[in-house]
């Protein structure tokens, strides 16, 4: 899967659709780091615990780099940066009977308004899945050669950089 770039110099406002989703009993916000557990359970149950071990490092972060969409304490939805590498939003994903409802696309510009805060004028949304949707939502574009990218097979004896063997 390939890498997208984003502009975060001219990413949409948040505030509308944050206001949109709260009308609708969803609230979206930086995630608290006493709620570690209930959202591993959440990731791990719904996606991967490859993504969870990801998110985990987002907890680490001051302040945490992890948001949350909940409705009536129960989590829909997350996305994280800055927690595989520096300037990458990801991993991010809503549980699949909520989609469709505008909050994946907050939780990606709460997470990419996280990065600008930071002070990167572009980001990087690793191994996309859904290209068209960030292409859309933030006008993300597809960065040429950037498969496999960071995520290449990293339990190998090889280097993804180069594919050699690392010296002994």
């Amino acid at each position: 899967m390939a890498d997208m770039l984003v502009n975060l110099l001219k990413l949409p406002p948040l505030t509308p659709l944050l206001q949109d989703l709260r009308r609708a009993g969803i609230v979206v916000r930086r995630a608290a780091p006493y709620e570690i557990s209930r959202v591993r359970q959440f990731v791990e149950r719904h996606f991967t615990a490859a993504w969870a071990d990801e998110i985990s490092v987002g907890y680490a972060h001051k302040p945490v780099s992890v948001f949350l969409a909940i409705r009536e304490g129960d989590v829909l939805g997350f996305a994280a940066y800055e927690c595989t590498r520096r300037g990458f939003f990801g991993p991010t994903g809503v549980e699949e009977r909520e989609r469709g409802k505008g909050i994946g696309k907050a939780l990606l510009l709460a997470a990419l308004h996280g990065l600008a805060e930071m002070g990167y004028a572009y980001g990087i949304i690793g191994g996309v899945g859904p290209a068209e949707f960030y292409a859309s939502a933030v006008g993300a574009t597809l960065i040429p050669d950037s498969t496999p990218g960071i995520y290449a097979d990293p339990l190998s004896d090889t280097d993804p950089r180069d594919g050699e063997a690392p010296p002994r």
